[in-house]
């Protein structure tokens, strides 16, 4: 069976990825980089969320001679300029936590009103094969942010967002609720027709 490699070392990130491409049906061993011998880690200098994408693409593909999928996702907030954006995970500075970014941007937004907090998760997804294929995709999550973290199912930003139409935050949502309408969700489903198309050819 054709192996495909996510390409990201965030265990959670690594198990929903998988979990929506084994809901689809995309007929591969879906791996982890923790199967494969360590290599030295891109950065991430691009300041697109699909630029990123594809620089962790195609370190992996080139690493394990396997069809790497990888995304590049963040929080934009319309009040911040859409940051914290391609920085979302290093909102807080280079040794940022969870914990520390959530606690960042509270504080910049302490004394915002409800109606102007609008935000969107944005997901690039990159699929590059060892042959030198690459493809790309973007999904987008609406919503807008509270103040006070609620559910403990998510990571990243997911206790303060909810997405548009729901009242729960993505953290008190269930897994498969939150796949179907997440960015990442959005960015698997449209990349699986692609996947399928290039494992036709092997």
């Amino acid at each position: 069976m054709t192996v495909i490699v996510v390409a990201t070392h965030n265990a959670k990130k690594a198990t929903e990825l998988h979990r929506v491409l084994t809901a689809a049906q995309v007929s591969a061993e879906v791996k982890a980089l923790r199967d494969f011998p360590a290599y030295p880690e891109p950065a991430e200098t691009e300041r697109t969320f699909e630029g990123n994408a594809l620089i962790k693409a195609r370190a992996a593909a080139a690493a394990t001679g396997v069809i790497a999928v990888a995304d590049d996702s963040g929080l934009e907030v319309d009040l911040l300029n859409r940051m914290p954006g391609v920085r979302s995970a290093r909102w807080s500075g280079p040794d940022a936590t969870d914990e520390s970014n959530l606690n960042l941007l509270l504080a910049q937004l302490h004394d915002t009103a409800e109606e102007d907090r609008t935000a969107r998760f944005v997901c690039a997804m990159a699929m590059v094969t060892p042959e030198g294929t690459e493809r790309l995709v973007r999904g987008v999550m609406e919503g807008r942010l509270v103040l006070e973290p609620r559910g403990k199912n998510g990571f990243g930003y997911d206790p303060i967002f909810i997405a548009e139409g729901y009242s729960k935050t993505n953290a008190e949502l269930e897994p498969e609720v939150k796949d179907a309408i997440s960015h990442r969700g959005k960015a698997v489903r449209k990349m699986v027709p692609l996947l399928k198309k290039q494992l036709g050819k092997r």
